[in-house]
């Protein structure tokens, strides 16, 4: 795959459909060998995780259309070869956060893929992406339980950098782009509604 064609997007945005297709032949040695070399690569390139986790998935049972997953990865790779972390020097300490989620975006048993990406400054230092345990009933539980997820995450970094000895200048702010998941981490008049997030909202 060295000389592979490049492409623009590490995964089809066609929509996925559930469709019969053989497994592939050689899942052991070569599917699976390749699925973990690319996590092993999401240490440092944040942008092919949901990809990766995507494809990760079907490692018990991969089929042919997963391969072709997995090809298109290493083609987008090819193309993207020179792209990295940056890492700047920055005169901010301040932790801030983004966490994002779809919802019911699995076809085959409609869970969710929720993520966070975690700043030190201007430095990207944590990111994460996964699919979530439970099937949900609607965006605003998917969308806060991603963001429960990047809260949990931030407070870990706090406690490391005030082991650190690195002081705080102020709170952390965490991004979220769901209206719901924003005005329940807000207003607890919203939580009477929502008793299945319940965790969540007193932990955020």
């Amino acid at each position: 795959m060295l000389s592979c064609k490049p492409v623009d997007t590490h995964i089809s945005t066609s929509k996925a459909t559930i469709m019969p297709d053989p497994l592939f032949s050689d899942a052991t040695t070569c599917f699976r060998q390749i699925m973990g070399a690319l996590q092993y690569l999401t240490f440092t390139r944040l942008n092919i995780c949901f990809a990766v986790n995507r494809v990760c998935q079907f490692m018990h049972a991969p089929t042919n259309s997963h391969w072709a997953a997995a090809k298109r990865i290493l083609h987008y790779l090819r193309g993207t070869a020179s792209h990295g972390l940056h890492i700047t020097r920055s005169s901010s300490f301040a932790l801030h956060g983004f966490t994002d989620a779809d919802w019911a975006g699995s076809v085959e048993d409609r869970k969710s893929t929720g993520g966070y990406l975690v700043f030190f400054g201007q430095t990207s230092i944590s990111w994460k992406s996964g699919k979530q345990r439970i099937v949900a009933h609607s965006s605003t539980e998917v969308e806060y339980k991603a963001f429960a997820n990047g809260t949990a995450e931030v407070i870990w970094l706090q406690y490391l950098l005030t082991d650190l000895q690195i002081p705080s200048a102020s709170a952390p702010i965490i991004w979220c782009d769901n209206l719901g998941a924003t005005y329940l981490s807000a207003n607890p008049v919203f939580h009477a509604r929502t008793k299945h997030v319940e965790v969540d909202y007193h932990f955020v």
